[in-house]
């Protein structure tokens, strides 16, 4: 009980404090910030919306409005996938690229000292592999 307790309340504080320095320092959210990166790790900074739920652990109707506010905001841009008309995607404009740019170090930094700089190499290497097996076993379970 004692390592779901401190997971849970570690993860919310953990989150709540990112997630406030981007905003006061770069105007952006953690989740914001979260689909830019995972489109700026991708061939042309896109990617089809169903993979970008997945990858931000989201439903699709939530990035889906998420991805709307961002591109009335400039920062990314929605287009229809050739190859099927049903699907959709999210790519990352210049603008959403330079918020990115500029706010990658408040991140970093954030998660280092926050995180990262806590933890003995052989912990962060314990809870890599802890949170890569939650993420496999959740995956499975939704199928």
């Amino acid at each position: 009980m004692r390592a779901w307790r401190s997971y849970v309340t570690g993860a919310a504080m953990l989150s709540y404090r990112l997630h406030k320095e981007l905003v006061d320092g770069n105007g952006v959210s953690l989740a914001d910030y979260e689909v830019m990166v995972r489109l700026s790790e991708q061939p042309g900074g896109r990617m089809r919306m169903t993979q970008l739920a997945s990858e931000v652990a989201s439903s699709k109707s939530r990035v889906s409005h998420q991805v709307a506010r961002m591109e009335k905001a400039g920062l990314l841009k929605r287009s229809n996938c050739g190859e099927d008309g049903r699907g959709v995607f999210a790519e990352l404009t210049e603008r959403g690229a330079r918020q990115l740019e500029q706010a990658a170090p408040t991140h970093v930094d954030g998660v280092r000292s926050h995180l990262v700089d806590l933890l003995s190499r052989e912990e962060q290497e314990v809870l890599a592999k802890v949170f890569d097996r939650v993420i496999t076993h959740l995956r499975e379970v939704e199928g």
